[in-house]
């Protein structure tokens, strides 16, 4: 469904993506985890439109979309979450939904019925009627999920959709992620909460400084000693090795 071939992005001299390439089959939930800074997010922006890459390619559904605006991607089926939420205050949550339903419904009230239908699918189906702005981190995570959902998409990606959230609502979140995927929506995630990445995550990719250095099953990529070292600094691994020897 997404393949993204040889991505490479430089922000003046720093090199945001280098030669990044990998491809998101049809149907699955993947990941996309790393260090902070390893570029994620900027990979996440070039795929979606709202960078463009200096060099490499991104196809759709076997189309070429590199360098196309956020909105002709969104038409054509892929939107993404952004990690800091700005719902629309002044309006309701209803309101706010509906404004990524607009992409494909023209009616108002149309797009209104049709916000609360996703508004319950993600939990807010309580929620409808009141201020956007008045909502919890939670919630507030909760409605951008809802307005790229709206949009109708073949692929969402999801930018740290569980941050700053507490154990119990990480749980409430893991089977909403889930369940958009059963409905039908290929999920690609960016997360911090291994919690989740090992529950939901089919295939995961680790992204350091720029490039893929290691990917395969969650479980399978957490244990590899590169992405230790890139997340707890060089010799860590070994450190950890020699700890377990000393305790068998």
């Amino acid at each position: 469904m997404l393949e993204v071939a040889g991505i490479s992005k430089n922000f003046g001299g720093v090199q945001a993506a280098r030669d990044v390439g990998f491809t998101v089959p049809q149907g699955v939930i993947a990941s996309l985890i790393g260090p902070n800074g390893a570029g994620k997010t900027t990979l996440f922006a070039m795929i979606t439109g709202f960078h463009r890459p200096d060099r490499g390619t991104v196809r759709f559904c076997g189309e070429d979309i590199t360098g196309l605006s956020p909105e002709v991607i969104a038409r054509r089926g892929m939107v993404r979450t952004f990690q800091l939420v700005q719902p629309f205050a002044g309006q309701t949550v209803r309101d706010n939904i509906a404004v990524g339903a607009h992409l494909h419904i023209a009616s108002r009230a149309d797009a209104l019925a049709y916000a609360g239908a996703v508004a319950c699918k993600v939990g807010l189906g309580d929620r409808l009627d009141i201020d956007a702005a008045a909502l919890t981190v939670a919630g507030r995570k909760r409605l951008e999920v809802a307005r790229a959902l709206a949009t109708r998409p073949k692929l969402i990606l999801l930018d740290e959709v569980m941050a700053g959230l507490n154990p119990s609502e990480i749980e409430a979140v893991i089977p909403i992620i889930r369940a958009i995927r059963d409905e039908g929506v290929t999920v690609l995630l960016i997360e911090h909460v291994m919690q989740a990445v090992m529950s939901l995550s089919e295939h995961t990719w680790v992204l350091n400084q720029g490039e893929i250095i290691a990917e395969g099953t969650a479980s399978k990529v957490v244990a590899d000693p590169s992405v230790i070292e890139a997340y707890l600094g060089k010799g860590m691994a070994e450190r950890m090795r020699a700890r377990e020897a000393a305790n068998a």
